[in-house]
């Protein structure tokens, strides 16, 4: 049996650990104690080490025939240092990762004022947290092509699941671009997602492959905002013109909000996955439906509040 290192414990991982189980023996970086629980609970191994600190990612060298990475880089800056660290200390083993798996954004893209993009379009961030992401896709792409690793970079969306809704801003009445003015988006279900990074680590066919993990149908913000809150019978922000937004707003919100974007998604039926939602549209049906669901989400909206 193959050893995979997952490299971050969030949601996307926690939901596809019972999967990796069954066919890897999973080793989980926790740097603290309810990390190693977490993994230990979902029958992985944890290693004690922060991705912050190099010492502690020496003893990760030569533990690993596969890779996962879906720990965030640092919140400033343009590098992210994170990667570096691990990738630096698992070159110093004759036992070197050989199938690695990547979660970026498509953030690294920019602003295509709406224009379709598919993953031979160019990246051009325009914010630090997106230069961080592509500095890690750079950093990976040498060492794999360093030491002959199949890399899959998978750019992901908005990523949601009923546990994970963005209703602050419902909650918040926080004002959305009008209809005319708006900015495009696709989504990924977490669940979805989860399911895209095991069967690229799955994969055998070696090299450097990206893919944009989106979802079917791209959605304009307000179209998105406004299907939950149909959904959940919650009342829709003011809709405003750009320029009202960007001064009503945060700069780091208007940042997500100003850039636009729309996705083909025909590579990714390489991977041979089925979406289980292949559209946003499909997800908020079920749980217009779905009384529980809605309980689910309209607690955690309670406690945003």
């Amino acid at each position: 049996m193959r050893t995979l290192l997952i490299a971050g414990m969030g949601d996307v991982a926690r939901r596809a650990l019972p999967r990796l189980v069954q066919h890897w023996k999973v080793l989980v970086l926790a740097h603290h104690a309810q990390a190693a629980e977490t993994a230990r609970a979902g029958g992985a191994i944890p290693v004690m080490a922060n991705l912050d600190d190099a010492a502690s990612l020496e003893r990760l060298a030569g533990l690993a025939d596969d890779l996962w990475i879906t720990a965030p880089p640092p919140s400033h800056g343009m590098r992210d240092s994170r990667t570096r660290k691990l990738l630096y200390a698992l070159a110093k083993a004759d036992r070197i990762p050989q199938r690695i798996s990547y979660i970026s954004t498509t953030g690294v893209y920019g602003n295509s004022a709406g224009n379709w993009l598919d993953e031979c379009s160019p990246p051009m961030p325009q914010t630090e947290r997106a230069w961080r992401r592509l500095d890690a896709e750079n950093t990976l792409r040498a060492f794999a092509r360093r030491h002959g690793s199949q890399l899959t970079i998978l750019r992901a969306p908005g990523i949601y699941a009923l546990e994970r809704l963005p209703l602050t801003r419902l909650v918040q009445n926080t004002p959305l671009i009008r209809p005319e003015e708006d900015s495009f988006s696709n989504h990924i279900h977490a669940d979805d997602l989860a399911s895209l990074c095991i069967a690229s680590l799955q994969q055998n066919r070696g090299g450097i492959r990206i893919y944009n993990a989106c979802d079917q149908e791209p959605l304009t913000i307000t179209d998105w905002y406004a299907m939950l809150a149909d959904a959940l019978s919650m009342p829709l922000p003011p809709r405003l013109s750009r320029a009202e937004v960007q001064a009503a707003v945060s700069p780091g919100l208007w940042s997500y909000m100003a850039e636009s974007r729309r996705f083909r998604h025909q590579r990714l039926a390489e991977l041979g996955v089925t979406l289980r939602y292949p559209t946003a549209r499909e997800f908020v049906a079920q749980l217009a439906a779905n009384p529980a669901w809605q309980s689910v989400a309209l607690a955690k909206a309670g406690k945003i509040r």
